[in-house]
C-alpha cells in the first residue's frame, strides 16, 4: 500500500533527509586511498548519533552495520569490513540511511578514490546524469514508468547497462515502502504520480552486463560479468509547489 504524507511529514522526513546528506558530505572528507570501508562505517554512525538521530540500515532485515560501501563492481548493499582497504583508482558508493523522530531519509553517492580510468569518470557521470533524469519525470501526473523509462534510454545511449534485481522505494515512517521505482521500464505504465508521494530514486548503472549476484554474506549484490558499477539517490517529494529534492546538501 501506498502512503501519501501531509505537509508535516514531509518536513519531518526532510529533516531526516538533510542529516542524511551532511553525513555524506561528512564522510566524503575521509575517502581516500588507506582509509578501511569499516573506518568510513563508524565515522557515519558517531555522526548520525551525535545528532540524536540513528542509522536506519543498522538492524534492518539483519544488516550488521550503518552504511553500505560499495566498491568497484559490487553494485549495492556492500558489507563494510575492516580489511577493505581504498585503492587510488577505486570508486566507491556509499549509501546512508539515516532515522529522526520516526521519519527517514535515505541517500547515496559514487565517490572516486583518488585519480580513477576514464570508464569509472564515464560511468560515475553517467549515473549521476540518469538520476538528475529521472527526477525530472517524477512530476504529478506522470506515471512510474515515466522515471524507469527516461533513465533506461538515456543510459543505454551511453554504452551502459540499467540493473533490474534492484529498485527505488517510497519512504517515511519506514525505510522502505511501496511504491517501487524501477529504473528500467516503458513510458506511461505504472501508477500515476501525486501530491504527497515522497519516493527514493536510486539507479545503479553497470558498466557492462545489467546483471547481478549475490555473495554468499547474503547482502553484498556484484555485477555479474565483474564490470565497474555506480549508484546515485535522491529523495523527492511530490507537493503542493512541484517537486523537491529532499537530499540536496545545504
Amino acid at each position: 500500500m501506498v502512503y501519501y504524507k501531509s505537509a508535516e511529514e514531509i518536513e519531518l522526513i526532510r529533516l531526516s533527509c538533510q542529516l542524511t546528506a551532511q553525513t555524506l558530505d561528512y564522510i566524503s572528507k575521509h575517502i581516500k586511498p588507506g582509509v578501511s570501508t569499516l573506518y568510513l562505517d563508524g565515522l557515519a554512525e558517531d555522526y548520525i548519533r551525535s545528532f540524536d538521530a540513528i542509522p536506519s540500515f543498522l538492524g534492518i532485515r539483519g544488516y550488521p552495520n550503518s552504511i553500505c560501501a560499495s566498491v568497484n563492481n559490487t553494485v549495492v548493499h556492500g558489507i563494510p569490513r575492516k580489511d577493505e582497504i581504498l585503492r587510488e583508482g577505486d570508486i566507491i558508493t556509499v549509501d546512508v540511511g539515516v532515522c529522526k523522530d520516526g521519519y527517514n531519509g535515505d541517500k547515496a553517492i559514487t565517490y572516486p578514490v583518488g585519480d580513477i580510468s576514464s570508464l569509472a569518470r564515464k560511468l560515475v557521470e553517467v549515473t549521476k546524469r540518469a538520476l538528475d533524469i529521472g527526477i525530472n519525470e517524477a512530476i504529478e501526473n506522470n506515471r512510474l514508468g515515466d522515471i524507469g523509462s527516461a533513465i533506461q534510454v538515456y543510459v543505454e545511449r551511453q554504452g551502459f547497462s540499467v540493473v533490474r534485481d534492484f529498485v527505488g522505494h517510497g519512504i517515511g515512517s519506514g525505510a522502505h515502502e511501496d511504491p517501487q521505482v524501477q529504473h528500467f521500464g516503458k513510458s506511461g505504465t505504472g501508477m500515476t504520480l501525486k501530491k504527497g508521494l515522497v519516493i527514493a530514486i536510486e539507479p545503479m548503472i553497470n558498466a557492462g552486463s545489467y546483471q547481478t549476484k549475490v555473495l554468499s554474506d547474503g547482502w553484498t549484490a556484484v555485477s555479474a560479468d565483474g564490470s565497474l558499477s555506480a549508484q546515485f539517490e535522491h529523495v523527492v517529494a511530490i507537493t503542493d509547489s512541484g517537486t523537491e529534492i529532499l537530499t540536496l546538501s545545504q
